[in-house]
């Protein structure tokens, strides 16, 4: 019987919560942790390749299965290039996510030949922007480090947190983006948690992201491709791309309760953090279970959590009843953390800043 679809399945593994920068936006809260050894690390990426493999056999569907390794800053991992040659071996795709501070010629050098797809470079927008977020030097330091990916080949993403503090510098960062010669510039919004409840003031009200995520999907940025996983984000773009041609808008459109897209958060993949606790996603702190003592496949299949991000009737407010909710669910990180600074903690509420009406 022929392979009959193709999904994308991602695991998202912090290495380490330790970092060399201290960023006013980050979702972490700098709490110690008994970080996973390469020998649990190496036998959790076998078990996770493995019940993928049997999926593929048993549900008949092309599982594309990629990890994106980070921290904290994963370059504090002394055995970093140990595990991701581990990881890359399995045959899964390999994306590094770091600020890039810590990237020499050697290094770039090093992640080119494990075969990595590709590195995500964090960065806020010119250097006064930038380094006011995430400190003073920073800037240069990263760019430094993106160059050095560039010189050894390697496929590089520049990648912003959109606030206040930065929305309106985004045409800028096209720019450094081009002129560094990468690749992709992607964005996504704070999440106000860990140190990032302090910006809470700075998140963008619906109305801001409205004309943000339509200035940026008009812009002419060349062989430059902006990308986000953003849900809403993508719900724009559509809109764009279906006006252009005339085709019928997916906003008006009824796609049922089956999630089919949008928010990854327990539909297409998982987080594991560095002591081994799964999440749905790393910015939605909700634990559904701990690898060193859990089955994948069994949180997977019986997780509570996980089972109400994926029932549309459980969803509250504009979100329950959105007819595009098979394909977005808005972010239910930002949806969950923003509920909790109004004293509510659900993570099923609307997402607070979806201009869709």
């Amino acid at each position: 019987m022929p392979i009959i679809n193709v999904f994308d399945f991602f695991i998202q593994w912090h290495l380490t919560e330790k970092c060399n920068l201290k960023c006013k936006h980050c979702y972490q809260t700098d709490k110690k942790t008994d970080e996973m050894s390469f020998e649990e690390i190496k036998k959790t990426s076998d078990e996770i390749s493995e019940t993928v493999n049997e999926w593929k056999k048993a549900y008949n569907i092309n599982y594309s299965l990629s990890f994106n390794i980070t921290g904290g800053e994963p370059f504090l991992r002394k055995d970093l290039f140990a595990i991701l040659s581990e990881i890359k071996y399995s045959g899964a795709d390999v994306y590094l996510l770091t600020n890039g501070i810590l990237i020499d010629e050697r290094k770039a050098k090093v992640l080119a030949g494990i075969g990595v797809d590709g590195v995500q470079v964090s960065m806020e927008g010119p250097e006064k922007i930038h380094d006011s977020i995430r400190g003073k030097g920073s800037f240069s330091s990263s760019v430094r480090g993106v160059r050095h990916l560039l010189d050894a080949g390697l496929g590089v993403t520049l990648n912003v947190t959109l606030s206040s503090v930065n929305a309106e510098y985004f045409e800028d960062m096209t720019e450094i983006a081009l002129t560094l010669g990468v690749q992709r510039l992607g964005f996504s919004r704070l999440v106000p948690s860990g140190r990032g409840e302090a910006m809470l003031k700075e998140m963008l009200d619906k109305e801001r992201v409205r004309e943000l995520y339509e200035k940026i999907f008009s812009l002419d940025t060349g062989k430059l491709e902006i990308l986000t996983g953003d849900p809403v984000a993508s719900r724009i773009r559509e809109k764009i791309t279906k006006e252009s041609t005339s085709e019928k808008n997916p906003l008006n459109e009824d796609f049922g309760n089956i999630a089919t897209g949008g928010c990854a958060a327990g539909i297409s993949g998982l987080t594991i953090l560095p002591d081994g606790t799964l999440l749905p996603c790393r910015r939605l702190n909700i634990p559904v279970g701990n690898i060193r003592k859990d089955s994948l496949r069994e949180i997977w299949a019986t997780s509570g959590v996980l089972e109400s991000l994926r029932d549309r009737r459980r969803y509250k407010g504009k979100c329950g009843i959105c007819k595009m909710w098979a394909i977005c669910r808005g972010c239910r990180a930002i949806a969950y953390a923003y509920a909790k600074t109004e004293g509510e903690d659900d993570f099923l509420v609307e997402d607070p800043q979806c201009f869709i009406v």
